[in-house]
């Protein structure tokens, strides 16, 4: 195993000046094994907090939203899973490349306790399932200011 400069890839700092800037490039990885397993391991996530909740999302091109799963385990993980079938092959049919994974894939997320579980609205479109998951609204303390006489 070698380590490389990040030169290509979707890297959010990608200064070739930066030491921390480096992928690790594993030479067998690009190989495809007839396996279930070499699915869509690499399925990329997004989690943003804003003042009202926690968003979610994940690229899933090519699923449908049948085919994706949105639960929540344990009353605090939420978990999204789905599958990628293979297509099928016809055996007059030549395959010159085949790049696009297939297989299970799941993500796991531990959630805060400031959110509100009864509430999980998940949406899919264009590939692009969001998962949104609501804060509790903190009230703020009522503050009353009193007068200083004197």
């Amino acid at each position: 195993m070698a380590m490389i400069p990040s030169l290509f890839g979707n890297r959010r700092n990608n200064s070739l000046l930066d030491p921390f800037s480096v992928d690790t490039w594993e030479p067998f990885m690009d190989f495809r094994f007839p396996q279930e397993t070499s699915a869509l391991v690499k399925t990329r996530m997004d989690w943003k907090e804003t003042p009202e909740a926690h968003v979610f999302k994940a690229d899933l091109p090519g699923l449908k939203k049948e085919e994706v799963k949105v639960e929540i385990e344990d009353g605090s993980v939420l978990q999204i899973s789905g599958e990628r079938n293979v297509e099928k092959e016809d055996k007059n049919d030549t395959w010159h490349r085949v790049e696009r994974s297939s297989g299970k894939f799941s993500r796991r997320f531990r959630l805060p306790e400031n959110v509100k579980m009864d509430q999980i609205k998940a949406s899919m479109e264009n590939g692009v399932l969001t998962v949104t998951v609501p804060k509790v609204e903190v009230k703020k303390p009522d503050v009353k200011a009193i007068e200083i006489s004197g």
